[in-house]
């Protein structure tokens, strides 16, 4: 186990969409938004286009500010606390199958060495938080809405995207005392180029053309996760969200000694 006290604590700083789970976190809960009126077949048709075009080859730039753009103004009055109802009863049929088994163990195996795992993603915080917590990380950098009267205004307070996930990470390690240069970070977007070059150990994880290539140039260390499984009915966790992050974790951990030697042997 690493001494966290030796030249600063140490922190895993994780990306969410095709890090962690095989698709964008909030595409995932398109349907249950739609069913209960969040949405229309509109608003569906265009969050399905740009899943596909992010899926298919990242998303760069202009694609990430557009497609928040669109999700902003999409949001634009819901009630947060139905959006949060909404993510609590689909969290486990949703999610459960597009955990990467890869990134998992990958989480256990930094936790078994002492390190916090931080979950940071320009997803919104109502989504980011609740697959944070299954996954068992102990901090979460998400971007964060206006909120008025309970609704969403349609701005943004905080935009958890390339310089801003810095700023969160910086942010956190002046609070918990993470020595960045100690750091680890895994992402698949280009887009991410700050987080990963804003700490000691970065690895690009399923990587867009563009990460591949900066990766490469850099000698950053590439790993492909592919293995999406239910980790839920793998582990028979209980049903209490807390309790299920504990579980994961923890009995992913039982088999994180043979599988994080050979995701360290990759990574060296």
């Amino acid at each position: 186990m690493d001494s966290p006290t030796a030249h600063g604590r140490v922190a895993a700083f994780f990306d969410l969409d095709k890090t962690v789970i095989a698709k964008s976190s909030t595409f995932v809960f398109s349907k249950p938004f739609y069913a209960q009126g969040l949405l229309n077949r509109r608003d569906v048709l265009e969050s399905s286009y740009a899943h596909f075009l992010f899926m298919l080859s990242g998303a760069d730039h202009d694609q990430m500010e557009r497609m928040r753009a669109h999700l902003t103004n999409m949001c634009a009055g819901w009630d947060v606390e139905q959006v949060k109802t909404i993510v609590a009863e689909t969290l486990h049929e949703l999610v459960d199958p597009l955990i990467y088994a890869e990134a998992a163990d990958l989480i256990a195996d930094h936790k078994i060495r002492g390190h916090d795992v931080v979950i940071v993603s320009a997803s919104g915080e109502e989504i980011v938080g609740p697959i944070a917590e299954v996954l068992g990380a102990s901090h979460v950098a998400a971007t964060r809405m206006v909120v008025e009267d309970g609704k969403y205004t349609g701005e943004v307070e905080f935009y958890c995207y390339g310089e801003g996930k810095v700023a969160a990470i910086e942010k956190l390690a002046a609070s918990e005392g993470y020595d960045l240069a100690r750091c680890y970070a895994y992402s698949d977007s280009v887009t991410d180029l700050p987080l990963l070059s804003a700490v000691g150990h970065p690895t690009a994880v399923n990587p867009d053309r563009n990460l591949r290539r900066e990766a490469i140039a850099k000698h950053w260390p590439i790993l492909t996760f592919s293995n999406p499984v239910s980790l839920w009915a793998r582990f028979q966790a209980p049903s209490s969200t807390t309790l299920a992050a504990t579980a994961v974790v923890g009995l992913s951990a039982l088999l994180a000694g043979a599988i994080s030697y050979r995701l360290l042997r990759r990574r060296n």
